[in-house]
């Protein structure tokens, strides 16, 4: 397997990452969903708002690294559940302020351990060097493909309203498929 010149899928870091994620998350899932009725992008808000205070719906959506259209789908489902507060905006949502509820503390001091002990429970699998090794190995990771976005030259835009149906252009065999 080889990281630096992939020829499969399963060769491919983001394919890789994401697997972890799903097979880990699966955990999440199933606690957030089954036991607390919240969705694990639901639960990604709650934690940030409990890391970062009030917010408003931008801001939290840049922290927790989603689209603002989904984080206001679920922000209103939060504040239907109880979970979420909104305030200021003078009636504009989109200059409100979102914040957790006592309802939404609550939910986070029961489901944040839980969520805790699994990622504990993956990381033993490491020894405490390799621990700290992947740690900077991500923030490097993250820091590199985060200048890859601001620099690479791909003039399409995404088309998430269109389900991704664009057709990819055929004269641009250059560009890969990345996961």
């Amino acid at each position: 397997m080889s990281f630096e010149r992939p020829v499969r899928c399963e060769e491919l870091l983001n394919y890789r990452i994401a697997r972890l994620l799903s097979v880990s998350g699966a955990l999440l899932i199933r606690l957030c969903e089954g036991r607390f009725g919240i969705s694990r992008r639901e639960w990604r808000l709650i934690a940030m708002l409990a890391d970062y205070g009030t917010l408003s719906p931008s801001e939290l959506a840049r922290c927790a690294h989603t689209d603002r259209p989904l984080v206001s789908r679920a922000i209103n489902a939060l504040v239907d559940k109880g979970l979420l507060a909104r305030g200021g905006g003078d009636g504009d949502r989109r200059r409100s302020a979102v914040s957790l509820t006592d309802k939404g503390w609550a939910l986070h001091a029961e489901l944040f351990p839980l969520t805790s002990d699994i990622n504990t429970r993956i990381l033993t699998t490491l020894e405490p060097d390799e621990i700290d090794a992947l740690d900077r190995a991500l923030g490097r990771l993250t820091s590199a493909a985060e200048q890859l976005n601001q620099t690479y030259p791909l003039k399409e835009k995404a088309d998430r309203r269109g389900g991704g149906s664009r057709q990819r252009a055929s004269t641009r065999p250059d560009l890969l498929d990345v996961w």
